[in-house]
């Protein structure tokens, strides 16, 4: 791509270069913190969005890699300044991080608009700040990168290889079973986050990155490299010198983010064996970019594009580190180029085809071929029936494939505290053939749809083996989790979805090659629970989640807010300088 945009043409000449008195304001002000004009002028102003906080371990390098960023802006002839976003640290935000992925966006959206900057690097990685940086930036429309945080170390337990999440949950049921004691417990919990970066499983933070290099917003392989890497050091100072180029080209989202990008996107996460947070973070990021993108386009590209990438929880044996090393993501990408568009935009100036021309895979097993993939179909299924009739969601390669076709009797519950108190209870009425179901938790339910589709076992059934059992919910889950777990679920309760009229012991049925999930109940006798149900009370009566209610989306169009989709009204253009 060749440069075209001429230094008076910047976004950020609007507030330096006029000679009134407005002019005289921004530039005195900048010089009050010792910058002289030569730093500015004629020269793109780089925001660089960091996320980092105290409380964000996936983010905690941040503090560093930003001064990584600032040195390739300068080597490129930008202007570097930092801007703080909202950290949405996973593990510590609740009720669930989920419920502030919008107002990030919004966040980064006005961030951009009313600072005087030509283009934006955006560093993030912990699950929802991904896709909350890339829909903001979409929206705002100047040039924009992200930086991947990185995965972090592989975890380590007496000499085993511990996943993030995965083994929490596997361990955490051992200990529930009483074959491992409390010291066991203690040492896992120093040794399963050795260093700082994201989740190395194949959780929602590594599928989000992947899909944001799929998709072209980031540089090729930048998603693989492990956060503690030197790789990674190098790679900030390349997002920095790239996205002054992007200024100069006009380089826009807009211009990377077409249908076949976002195509390109779901068939890296169907072979990654990505989390099931995928669809409504793509479905999401997709309508920003006014691309018609639904679970139907996920539901094809399950048919056709298999599970190469041998990564827990899919997988049996590695983590990111291992695929990092194996070739990263632009060596998967070579063994399915026949399912990618290879001539889509990225943001290095080249096509997907020509990044990654020369990638190689290092590893077989852990990034499989074609023919010898871990799951033959794609990692996510969208299962449709009376239960569901805007759909669901399940991830048969992390599941027990005896659950694939199942038919039980529900066993309901209608919030979290209460389906926890039930499965701790060895008395509990219960068969490894009943289907659990949580309602209430879904985007507005929850509020925020938090990451409790992963139902627990109950302990009964922990004590004689089981380990695995269908369960339902209009929940979310961790992408580092795995099961029989049917999530997502389209209307949900909260708003009077078919799952608000479930009754303990009604059968449900699911077969996951026909796509069919079903409540096998009469229709007259569901009209009848129709008729009697009961809306819940309002929960927020103020505030932003007063706003969030009254605006989320459901989870099958993405849980965007209506007002920020692209088709919801004429761009809000740039701010008045008076």
């Amino acid at each position: 791509m060749t440069a075209r945009k001429m230094p008076e043409a910047l976004r950020s000449a609007r507030w330096f270069a006029p000679d009134d008195l407005r002019g005289f304001g921004h530039r005195s002000r900048m010089m009050q913190m010792g910058y002289a004009p030569e730093d500015w002028a004629g020269r793109p102003v780089i925001a660089i969005l960091n996320t980092w906080s105290d409380i964000n371990p996936c983010h905690a390098h941040f503090r560093h890699r930003v001064e990584d960023v600032k040195r390739g802006v300068l080597q490129a002839g930008g202007f570097p300044i930092e801007l703080p976003g909202i950290s949405l640290a996973e593990n510590f935000v609740k009720p669930t991080t989920m419920l502030y992925r919008n107002l990030l966006a919004m966040d980064v959206e006005e961030l951009l608009r009313s600072h005087p900057v030509d283009g934006v690097v955006l560093m993030g990685g912990c699950d929802k700040t991904t896709p909350a940086l890339l829909l903001g930036a979409t929206s705002a429309g100047l040039p924009a990168i992200f930086l991947p945080a990185g995965p972090m170390l592989r975890g380590n337990w007496k000499g085993k290889v511990l996943g993030s999440g995965s083994d929490a949950w596997k361990y955490w049921d051992e200990r529930r079973a009483g074959t491992i004691t409390d010291a066991d417990w203690l040492n896992m919990e120093a040794g399963i986050a050795r260093s700082y970066g994201t989740c190395m499983t194949m959780g929602t933070a590594s599928t989000m990155t992947a899909i944001a290099e799929a998709i072209g917003m980031a540089l090729p392989g930048a998603s693989s490299i492990p956060a503690a890497d030197s790789n990674h050091v190098r790679m900030s100072a390349e997002c920095g010198r790239r996205i002054v180029e992007m200024v100069w080209e006009d380089l826009t989202p807009n211009r990377i983010q077409t249908r076949e990008s976002f195509l390109n996107g779901i068939a890296v996460a169907m072979a990654m064996g990505c989390s099931t947070n995928a669809i409504i973070h793509l479905i999401a990021q997709a309508r920003r970019a006014g691309q018609e993108i639904g679970l139907d386009e996920f539901e094809k590209a399950s048919r056709r594009v298999p599970v190469i990438a041998n990564v827990r929880p899919s997988g049996s044996a590695y983590l990111m580190e291992d695929f990092f090393y194996a070739g990263g993501l632009p060596a998967l990408m070579t063994r399915i180029r026949e399912h990618l568009y290879l001539d889509a935009m990225t943001v290095s100036g080249k096509t997907l085809g020509e990044n990654i021309a020369q990638a190689e895979v290092y590893n077989d097993d852990v990034i499989r071929s074609l023919d010898n993939p871990i799951y033959a179909e794609g990692a996510l299924a969208v299962l449709k029936g009376n239960l569901a009739p805007d759909g669901c969601v399940i991830k048969p390669s992390a599941c027990d494939p005896r659950f694939l076709k199942h038919t039980g009797p529900a066993l309901v519950f209608d919030d979290y505290p209460s389906m926890k108190a039930a499965t701790d209870d060895e008395c509990l009425d219960v068969t490894p053939d009943h289907v659990l179901i949580l309602r209430n938790a879904g985007p507005q339910g929850g509020p925020g749809m938090p990451e409790w589709g992963m139902l627990p076992i109950p302990k009964k059934l922990v004590k004689q083996g089981v380990r695995d059992m269908l369960r339902l919910s209009d929940a979310r889950m961790s992408g580092t989790s795995y099961g029989a777990c049917i999530l997502h679920v389209s209307p949900e309760a909260y708003i009077g979805g078919p799952l608000a009229l479930v009754k303990t012991g009604d059968p449900i049925s699911i077969d996951v090659a026909e796509r069919t999930i079903s409540l096998d109940v009469t229709e007259e006798e569901l009209e009848r629970r129709r008729m009697a149900w009961v809306p819940p009370e309002l929960r927020f009566e103020r505030g932003y989640g007063w706003m969030f209610t009254r605006h989320i989306r459901q989870a099958h169009e993405g849980c965007d807010f209506d007002f920020l989709e692209t088709s919801f009204g004429a761009p809000a253009g740039e701010p008045a300088i008076f």
